[in-house]
């Protein structure tokens, strides 16, 4: 499991990386703007640059397009440290730009904050610090050291101290903000893409234990070969035993099971992941079934079923959907992981919804992380007793995610709350003073009989050859 884990997050921290040919094609983009930006300063507003020094800079980043395509493939994936060094070159050649063509005087001084994002997307947190501190620094410089700006006429191209400041603050503040903003949007969309494929891996687990047609088409598959030979030897039985009334009965039975048994195996092959039986089943046995793996674990789990007041007296039969069961059974090992000794699990049901609870009596979830239950990867300082009692513990709150992301996938509504909190709404009992999810919804959801996709009822369908 280890092994399998650290896979998992290799291919993680990989699938980051950024392709070199898209690295390519922005510097590309950059080359082609500073040589048009060159010759129309040059040629519409005769501005009198270093040409030949400007050029050189130019060159060099052409060089270096051309060298990473002869050397390296276009599928190449640049590590961290391989990304990092073609920002910071990039940086580095646009500081040398702005410093031949009138530094902050240019307007085009703004192109700094370009680097610090691309770096802001897909860079960690030290390399984007490191390359927002050099963009700042060599901002600072560009205001006080650079060529001067100048027309044929020999008129120097300035701004006012006053607008010089201003263009100095202004790009500080957008390295600033631009790239904390960027770092942080970039870094919730790839935690969030890690969590929902853990969830798509979670439920396609679940799929396929709770999908059984492959086994029964797998033993049908393997049982009929013996099948076969019983048929074919019961023939033979049964023409040498003309003499033998009594055996040539006997045998004809066993031929007669024989084509019975195929028959079975035939319509369970064929028609076993549409079981009617395995599509539905009473809302205590979903229950009951999503906290199984869990009951012996050293934690008293109490279960409750019963209507509310205006529900039906009937217990409901709902559909055994595999994110309902995976969903349920990750928010009940929650509760038995953080319960001191008892874990509640209280199904209800009334004429137009279906609620299950699950409280158990350990110290509730901190309370400034309420709010923020269910996002992926949510982390918080675990306290020394913590570490202690569980070290396998890693509280990321992946788990939580995957339930709340399953569970509303099948149309359900959660809520969370501690029952120690006065105000809390979602249990009455003065007992249960640990963590509270509420998992509510619409009937007509997850009815196997009244609901929107109802089952049929009776036995599986005759599927002929």
């Amino acid at each position: 499991m280890a092994d399998s884990n650290q896979t998992f997050w290799r291919g993680q921290e990989r699938s980051s990386w950024i392709r070199l040919r898209t690295l390519i094609l922005l510097r590309w983009v950059a080359i082609f703007g500073q040589i048009t930006a060159i010759t129309v300063a040059q040629r519409t507003y005769h501005v009198q640059l270093e040409v030949g020094l400007c050029y050189l800079a130019i060159g060099v980043s052409v060089m270096g397009n051309l060298t990473a395509i002869m050397l390296f493939p276009q599928n190449k994936r640049l590590s961290e440290f391989e990304n990092f060094l073609m920002v910071l070159f990039d940086l580095l050649q646009l500081a040398f730009l702005l410093y031949l063509t009138g530094g902050l005087n240019n307007p085009f001084a703004l192109l700094l904050v370009g680097p610090v994002t691309i770096s802001a997307n897909v860079m960690s947190t030290r390399s984007t610090l490191i390359v927002g501190g050099v963009a700042i620094f060599l901002t600072t410089l560009l205001a006080e050291f650079h060529l001067p700006l100048s027309t044929n006429l020999g008129l120097e191209l300035r701004i006012p101290e006053i607008l010089l400041f201003g263009n100095w603050a202004a790009i500080i503040i957008a390295i600033v903000f631009i790239g904390a903003y960027s770092h942080r949007v970039s870094s919730e969309v790839q935690s969030m893409s890690e969590a929902l494929s853990a969830t798509h891996m979670a439920l396609a687990r679940e799929q396929k234990l709770t999908d059984l047609g492959g086994v029964v088409a797998a033993a049908a598959h393997e049982l009929g070969t013996p099948l076969a030979t019983i048929k074919l030897t019961s023939s033979e039985l049964i023409e040498e035993l003309d003499d033998r009334p009594d055996l040539k009965e006997d045998a004809a039975l066993i031929r007669e099971q024989a084509n019975r048994c195929r028959d079975i195996l035939r319509d369970m092959g064929r028609a076993g992941k549409d079981d009617l039986h395995l599509r539905q089943a009473p809302l205590s046995t979903v229950v009951h079934e999503a906290a199984e793996p869990h009951i012996d674990r050293g934690k008293i789990v109490h279960f409750d079923e019963g209507p509310v007041q205006d529900g039906d007296v009937q217990q409901p039969s709902i559909l055994r959907k595999p994110e309902i069961i995976h969903g349920l059974r990750n928010l009940i090992q929650n509760a038995v992981d953080f319960a001191r000794a008892n874990v509640w699990v209280e199904a209800e049901w009334t004429t137009d919804r279906i609620t299950i609870s699950i409280m158990d009596d350990g110290r509730g979830y901190p309370s400034q992380m309420i709010g923020r239950i269910g996002d992926p990867f949510m982390r918080r300082r675990r306290a020394e007793s913590d570490q202690r009692a569980r070290p396998e513990y890693e509280g990321m709150g992946l788990g939580l995610f995957i339930a709340k992301t399953l569970l509303e996938r099948s149309g359900a509504q959660l809520a969370f709350a501690n029952g120690s909190d006065p105000y809390q709404h979602l249990s009455d009992h003065p007992d249960r003073k640990g963590a509270i999810v509420k998992v509510s919804w619409p009937r007509n959801l997850i009815d196997a009989q009244k609901g929107d996709t109802p089952v049929p009822s009776g036995e599986n369908k005759h599927i002929q050859a």
